[in-house]
């Protein structure tokens, strides 16, 4: 599912910005800053790098309005006909925990039923109910009664703009730049996936999403050959492994700030045709939207940190940073505990237990907190009056995709991230510190909701590595 060799290497008052270094080729947005490059030893920055702070204190925030949801702007849905939402998120469970789904998969964003295992039963939280429960049924993200088909499906059959990435596309499309095995996009392209799509006002939603090869097209006029629907794929089984969904509505402003940090991350897409891009709405989104597909630069090492009109803070980490993924956000954080829960492999970076600075760090980065691994969690089987183990890990069947966490001490939050705790806290050998995640880019959501941190946390309970 996530072979070793992909893993490799205005602002309005309403959404507050920081950002480290120049962010290029967005030099219409951020210009005249400090470009520090990596050094031979060990791959870590030369320099500190440049800070620059934008924006409103969180108090004066105004979540987006959701009014005009589906009919005017794309938004969140838990079901197709139901009231939109603020946020949900979605961790879908293995094919060996629950395998199979309910009902047929009539694969309707297209590809056709497969004979691989599958798992497709799943979890919800939403800003309307944010204490994680068993999904409704059906086959996630193949009917339009789940979150993730319902909200999929506003753009796929509808009429607005997006833009789709994916750094697994199994080369359907070809993305230029791309070489690594398969047709994938290995590093310095971002290990991230997802969908953004807006209106001609720029207000819509992101949903980001830990599975390979989808979402791909984002139109029913641009059809990929390879399938298009979870558990519908000629290749790979993605709906194999556990993975996660969240969903997020999104002011004008805010999709601006998301797409800033898709650009610094550097995110694997095709702006040559229909299939992962239509282009359209405000010039400032646009433009932004142009620059999007160019192989990233290793010698740029720049964060972008928004608070979100929603409150939730939005974190976009380049390639060039060089740092472990989850310790940089918890530095981000201020700090704070962490538990995780990401797919990991030979390459997996151990527990920490007290907070320190790796050898692989950023002058720019404060104090990471304690960053813990799980790798187990449970999940009450609602046929049973038991639990059922879930598996954090790479197994075949039994294993996790999913990049997740909560923190473990300070303001309760839950995080969904683009990337896995691989990589290294110090330089081992060669290429050191930009060795798998750490030499990736990324974005990562934190949610400040108890009740969703509290019940994450208890999904993910368990032993630890």
């Amino acid at each position: 599912m996530s072979p070793s060799g992909t893993h490799a290497k205005k602002n309005h008052v309403a959404t507050a910005v920081r950002i480290i270094a120049p962010m290029v080729p967005l030099a219409i947005a951020l210009a005249n800053q400090v470009v520090a490059s990596r050094i031979s030893t060990g791959g870590q920055p030369a320099t500190r790098a440049v800070v620059e702070r934008v924006g409103a204190s969180p108090s004066r925030l105004s979540p987006p309005s959701l009014s005009g949801c589906v009919t005017k702007k794309p938004c969140p849905l838990l079901a197709k006909g139901k009231p939109a939402v603020s946020w949900w998120f979605v961790f879908k469970f293995n094919a060996q925990s629950f395998p199979g789904c309910d009902g047929k998969n009539k694969c309707p964003f297209g590809g056709d039923q497969q004979g691989y295992k599958v798992g497709q039963h799943y979890a919800v939280a939403s800003s309307d109910a944010p204490k994680l429960a068993d999904g409704a049924g059906g086959c996630l993200g193949a009917t339009t009664e789940d979150p993730v088909g319902a909200s999929f499906d506003e753009i796929y059959n509808g009429d607005f703009h997006y833009v789709i990435w994916n750094d697994q596309p199994y080369g359907e499309p070809q993305i230029e730049g791309c070489t690594s095995s398969g047709g994938n996009c290995g590093a310095p392209w971002a290990h991230s996936k997802g969908v953004l799509a807006w209106n001609d006002a720029g207000e819509g939603f992101v949903m980001q999403v830990s599975t390979p090869a989808w979402p791909i097209s984002g139109s029913a006029n641009a059809a990929r050959g390879g399938g298009n629907t979870l558990g519908c794929l000629k290749s790979p089984d993605n709906v194999l492994l556990s993975q996660h969904f969240f969903a997020l509505l999104l002011s004008k402003d805010d999709v601006v700030a998301v797409l800033r940090g898709l650009a610094n991350a550097g995110v694997a897409t095709d702006n040559t045709g229909p299939m992962m891009i239509s282009n359209g709405g405000p010039s400032d989104i646009q433009s932004l939207v142009s620059s999007l597909g160019t192989k990233p630069d290793t010698a740029m090492r720049q964060i972008v940190e928004a608070t979100l009109s929603s409150g939730v803070t939005f974190l976009s980490k380049s390639s060039g940073m060089d740092v472990p993924s989850w310790q940089f956000v918890s530095a981000e954080l201020g700090g704070a505990n962490l538990r995780v829960a990401t797919f990991y492999d030979s390459d997996k970076i151990a527990t920490t237990t007290h907070a320190a600075k790796p050898t692989c760090w950023d002058a720019s980065l404060g104090v990471p907190g304690a960053v813990e691994n799980a790798k187990t969690g449970s999940w009450p089987d609602p046929s049973t009056s038991g639990n059922v183990t879930l598996q954090f890990g790479p197994s075949p069947s039994n294993g996790n995709h999913a990049k997740i966490g909560v923190t473990t001490s300070g303001t309760p939050m839950a995080i969904f991230g683009d990337e896995n705790q691989q990589g290294g806290l110090g330089p081992v050998g060669t290429p050191g510190c930009a060795a798998a995640q750490n030499g990736r880019g990324g974005t990562f959501y934190a949610v400040r909701d108890p009740q969703l941190a509290e019940s994450l946390g208890q999904l993910m309970a368990g032993d630890s590595f």
